[in-house]
């Protein structure tokens, strides 16, 4: 048997909250069904001369990868790792609208959404030379959920001298390795571009006399190349994952539901008489579910307590289901 109530709107609290889930997996492990994290090389040349191919799990042409990389995330910032300057005209009205005359820069690269990680000056760098090559990591968006938890990619390799090197993001979409910039991480799209690659020479436009992030310029590099991304490497990152709890409060006032619900009440007579204990005054029946019903009175959750409640006389009896879905 059954007894029901309705909800009223206060009764009814939905509250998002994130949860985040750690990754870890070698090279030998990417390859899986259920990993499948892909790796590819991108060449900045054409179609035309270029038809060589690339990726572990997925085949793209490699000038096709440059292409999509650049255009999605630094088409912007092609003439500077800060960005382009965007356009700056000013308005000179006239006497009519065919009078006005607009001074200053009216035309501009820098009107792309280019995917910005953070609201700190973004630093974005891309080789542009002919045959210049970047590495892109491709973590599948059933392993990260809404995005990549911030501080949490890591990325081991070994550098051209077989030694160990550790690449981390600063929380703000950029790739360090020992205090070095070497590519961006894109944590809503899990999509890693290592831009700074000892296979470019230099691996970045750089002067004597230059530094650049502690790395001076006498034949200086990253030592870092496509060889040594698509080695043995380990790649660890947290998933950050969007979920809604829905808390339901069941009120029972002390009038209410004062009559056991229970068919064992029932004193085994064919007409339905119940105990004579059970409708004395000090009787007190318990609660031990509580189910959610849709407007048809169709069963949807059941809630079991790990023991039975009892139902006040004297004051009001409050139940609190919470679902996350």
């Amino acid at each position: 048997m059954a007894a029901y109530k309705q909800f009223l709107t206060s009764d009814v609290i939905v509250t998002p909250f994130e949860v985040n889930k750690g990754f870890s997996f070698p090279a030998s492990e990417f390859t899986d069904s259920n990993v499948d994290i892909d790796r590819f090389e991108g060449v900045n040349n054409t179609l035309i001369n270029n038809f060589a191919k690339t990726g572990n799990n997925n085949t793209q042409y490699k000038v096709l990868m440059y292409s999509s990389i650049e255009e999605l995330y630094y088409s912007n910032y092609i003439t500077s790792p800060s960005g382009s300057i965007p356009a700056s005209a000013s308005l000179l009205p006239g006497e009519t609208p065919e009078g006005d005359v607009l001074r200053g820069p009216s035309t501009s690269t820098g009107r792309y959404e280019n995917y910005l990680q953070s609201s700190l000056t973004p630093f974005r760098y891309i080789p542009t030379g002919s045959g210049d090559r970047i590495f892109i990591l491709s973590l599948p968006s059933r392993l990260w959920g809404d995005y990549v938890q911030p501080n949490s990619f890591e990325y081991k390799a070994k550098d051209n001298n077989n030694l160990d090197i550790t690449i981390t993001d600063d929380g703000n979409g950029n790739l360090y390795s020992s205090g070095l910039h070497v590519g961006n991480i894109i944590y809503t799209h899990g999509v890693a571009v290592f831009t700074n690659l000892s296979d470019n020479d230099p691996a970045y436009p750089r002067g004597y006399g230059a530094v650049y992030y502690g790395i001076d310029v006498y034949g200086g590099e990253t030592g870092l190349s496509i060889a040594n991304l698509m080695g043995n490497v380990t790649c660890s990152f947290s998933s950050s994952y969007e979920i809604f709890e829905t808390q339901y409060k069941a009120t029972v006032n002390e009038f209410e539901y004062n009559f056991s619900q229970n068919p064992s009440i029932i004193s085994g007579s064919t007409d339905g008489t119940i105990y004579d204990f059970t409708t004395g005054s000090f009787f007190q029946p318990y609660a031990t579910t509580v189910g959610l019903y849709n407007e048809a009175q169709e069963l949807l959750a059941v809630g079991k307590f790990s023991q039975p409640y009892p139902l006040s006389r004297t004051t009001d009896t409050t139940f609190y289901i919470n679902i996350d879905r």
